[in-house]
């Protein structure tokens, strides 16, 4: 059985994450899409390791997001649902990932590298023994300047 190599250590902050998604969950459930959302974007848009404290914290204000404060009783976002406790605790098989025969190239944005998309997306390039590609612009580079992004995705592919 192969060892994996001493990078594959967890994100020291990994149960902080999970417990803000859960946290996140639950706002959901109890308070509706803005004020879970506004707790999401606080998450994401964190720089460095998430404290321990972070999770439980008072939401940001929906409205300086644009969203709405008030409860429209759905429940039907997937990111704020299932998928918000799911997919970040999900354990990659750094092994068959290794020997795939495709080439696997994670992304980072310049803005955004130390915070929690960035440092994850590190963490599993170091596992795969490879090197992150630092795209321009943060973690929505694709959204906020897309010329420039598809234009260096096409280099990234072709090279």
């Amino acid at each position: 059985m192969a060892r994996e190599p001493p990078a594959a250590q967890e994100l020291p902050d990994r149960e902080s994450v999970l417990a803000a998604c859960v946290d996140i969950r639950e706002r959901y459930q109890r308070s509706g899409f803005g004020p879970a959302m506004a707790e999401f974007i606080a998450l994401v848009s964190h720089t460095g390791p998430i404290p321990p404290g972070f999770p439980g914290q008072p939401a940001p204000d929906p409205a300086a997001f644009g969203l709405p404060a008030q409860d429209d009783g759905s429940r039907d976002q997937p990111l704020l649902g299932l998928h918000m406790t799911a997919c970040p605790g999900y354990q990659h098989d750094f092994t068959a990932l290794r020997a795939a025969p495709t080439r696997i190239l994670l992304g980072v944005g310049n803005q955004s590298s130390q915070m929690m998309a960035g440092r994850a997306a590190v963490a599993v390039a170091e596992r795969l023994g490879t090197t992150p590609v630092t795209f321009p612009g943060g973690h929505d580079g694709f959204l906020s300047d897309p010329g420039h992004f598809s234009t260096f995705l096409r280099t990234v592919l072709d090279g």
